[in-house]
C-alpha cells in the first residue's frame, strides 16, 4: 500500500481544494471514487490485466499536482505549429489537463456540435460522466476520478456528419507562471468525454507533445458513447520523450449498427500502458482496433485490450504490430468475451511482433472467451526476427544491411498504418515511422506530425 499512500492522504489533505475548482459533475462521483481507490489500491502484477506493467511502482515517485489550477504560461500555437498539407483539421489544446479555450478555431464545425470543457456544459457532463469507465473496476481510472478537476467535452448530435477531423494536442508543460523554481515531476490527470447520437460521424486525432524536458505522469481516461448508426474514427499518437509515463484508459460503448475504427501509434515515449475497454451493446456493430509501436533503448509500451461481444451479429478485428530494439519491452494482451446469445459473432484478434536484438522482450497473450455456439472467431500472435533470407536477397543487390533492415521493418510497420482512414495522416506516419527507424526521433523538440 506504499505507492497509493500518499494519493489517499492528498486527497483527504486537499479535498476541498479539489472541489473548489472542479465543476459539479466531476465533484458529484468524486467521493466513491475515492472510495473504491482506497479499498482497491494499485493493481499488482498479479492481477491479470496488469501483469507486463508495474503501476504500483510508476506511481511510487514523489509528483507534484496541480490541484489549485496555477496558470501555466504556453502559448500552444508555438509549442506546436501544425502544417501538414492537406490534413485540414480542427485544432484544439489541452495544457497537461485543462482544456485550453483562450483560442479556438472558428467556422469549422457545423452547427450544433460541441468542443469544449466539461464545466462548460454541466447538463450534458452530468448525463454522460463517469458512466462507462467504472471506479469500482479498474484503481487507475479510481484515481484519475477522484483527482481529475477539468476535462475535454465533445457532442455531435443526430445525423450531424463532421468532415473536418478534429485533432487535440495534449501538452505536457511544468513551469507555472511566476514560479520560483520549476517543478521537476508533474502528475496530470486528463479527462475526454465523447458523445455520438444517431447516425453522427466524427474523426478525432489526440497527439502527445512534451514541452519540457521534465519527468511527467500522465493519466488519462477517455469515455466514448457511439450511438445507433454512428461513426467515430479515434487516432492517439504518443510522441514524446523518455522521462513521460502515460496510463491511458479508453472505454468505448457501440450502439447498433455502429462503426469504430481505434488506432493507437506509439513512435516514441518512457513508459506507455494503454487499455482498451469496447462493449457492443446494439447489434450489428463493428470495431477495427489497430496497434504500431516502436521502441528501442529502454522503452516500455504495454497494449490491453477487452472486447465485449455482449449482442449477436458484432463484428471486431484487432491488429497490433510491434518493433523492438535495444532492450526495449513490449506487451500485448488482448481479450474477447463472447456472452451467452451473442450469436453469429465474427471475431479476429492478430499480434505481430519483430525484436530486433537479443536483449529485447515481448510477451503476449491473446485470449477468447466464447460463451456462444455459433461464432467465427479467430486469434493468432508470433514473436520473430527479420527474415535472414530477406536480408540477404536483399544484400545480394547492393543494399547494405543497416538499410535492408530498415526496408523491412517499414514494411513490417506499414500493414497497420495503411488501414488508417484519415490518408493525409497515414502518409505522414510513414514519412515519420522512416525517419523514427533512421534514429531520428530520438529527441522530442516538438511533434514531429507537423513539423
Amino acid at each position: 500500500m506504499a505507492s497509493e499512500k500518499q494519493y489517499i492522504e492528498l486527497y483527504e489533505q486537499a479535498r476541498q481544494t479539489i472541489f473548489d475548482h472542479s465543476p459539479e459533475a466531476m465533484n458529484a462521483v468524486r467521493d466513491q471514487a475515492f472510495e473504491d481507490f482506497r479499498q482497491q489500491g494499485f493493481p499488482s502484477k498479479k492481477v491479470e490485466r496488469y501483469k507486463y506493467t508495474d503501476i504500483e511502482k510508476l506511481f511510487a515517485p514523489d509528483y507534484g499536482v496541480n490541484l489549485s489550477r496555477l496558470e501555466i504560461p504556453v502559448d500552444p500555437y508555438q509549442a506546436f505549429r501544425c502544417d501538414v498539407p492537406n490534413l485540414s483539421t480542427s485544432l484544439y489544446f489541452v495544457v497537461n489537463d485543462s482544456f485550453y479555450a483562450q483560442m479556438q478555431p472558428k467556422g469549422h464545425l457545423p452547427k450544433g456540435v460541441i468542443v469544449g470543457s466539461v464545466r462548460a456544459y454541466p447538463e450534458f457532463a452530468a448525463k454522460y460522466y463517469a458512466r462507462l469507465a467504472k471506479t469500482s473496476e479498474d484503481a487507475v481510472t479510481a484515481l484519475n476520478t477522484m483527482l481529475a478537476q477539468d476535462g475535454m467535452f465533445v457532442y455531435v448530435p443526430r445525423n450531424v456528419k463532421v468532415d473536418r477531423a478534429i485533432q487535440v494536442i495534449n501538452i505536457l508543460k511544468a513551469t507555472p507562471q511566476n514560479a520560483q523554481r520549476v517543478v521537476p515531476d508533474l502528475m496530470v490527470n486528463r479527462r475526454v468525454l465523447i458523445v455520438l447520437e444517431e447516425g453522427a460521424e466524427l474523426k478525432m486525432l489526440f497527439c502527445d507533445h512534451a514541452a519540457d524536458d521534465r519527468n511527467f505522469l500522465a493519466t488519462q481516461v477517455i469515455e466514448a458513447y457511439v450511438g445507433e448508426n454512428a461513426s467515430l474514427d479515434l487516432y492517439c499518437l504518443e510522441e514524446t520523450h523518455y522521462k513521460n509515463v502515460r496510463v491511458s484508459n479508453v472505454y468505448i460503448d457501440q450502439q447498433a449498427n455502429s462503426r469504430v475504427n481505434h488506432n493507437v501509434i506509439t513512435l516514441h515515449n518512457g513508459i506507455t500502458r494503454n487499455k482498451l475497454d469496447l462493449t457492443f451493446s446494439g447489434e450489428g456493430a463493428e470495431c477495427q482496433c489497430y496497434g504500431c509501436v516502436i521502441a528501442d533503448k529502454q522503452q516500455h509500451v504495454d497494449n490491453n485490450t477487452l472486447i465485449t461481444h455482449h449482442v449477436p451479429h458484432c463484428t471486431s478485428n484487432e491488429l497490433y504490430k510491434y518493433v523492438l530494439d535495444d532492450k526495449a519491452t513490449g506487451a500485448f494482451a488482448g481479450r474477447v468475451l463472447v456472452e451467452h446469445g451473442a450469436q453469429k459473432t465474427t471475431s479476429q484478434m492478430t499480434n505481430q511482433n519483430l525484436t530486433a536484438t537479443k536483449e529485447a522482450r515481448m510477451y503476449t497473450q491473446p485470449m477468447l472467451e466464447i460463451y456462444a455456439d455459433d461464432v467465427k472467431c479467430a486469434h493468432g500472435s508470433t514473436v520473430g526476427q527479420l527474415n535472414d533470407a530477406a536480408l540477404f536477397y536483399m544484400r545480394q543487390r547492393g543494399i547494405s544491411l543497416e538499410e535492408a533492415r530498415l526496408l523491412l521493418q517499414n514494411a513490417f510497420i506499414n500493414e497497420v498504418i495503411d488501414k488508417m482512414q484519415l490518408e493525409p495522416l497515414r502518409d505522414r506516419l510513414h514519412y515519420l515511422v522512416e525517419k523514427r527507424f533512421r534514429g531520428e526521433l530520438n529527441k522530442c523538440d516538438g511533434c514531429r506530425l507537423c513539423k
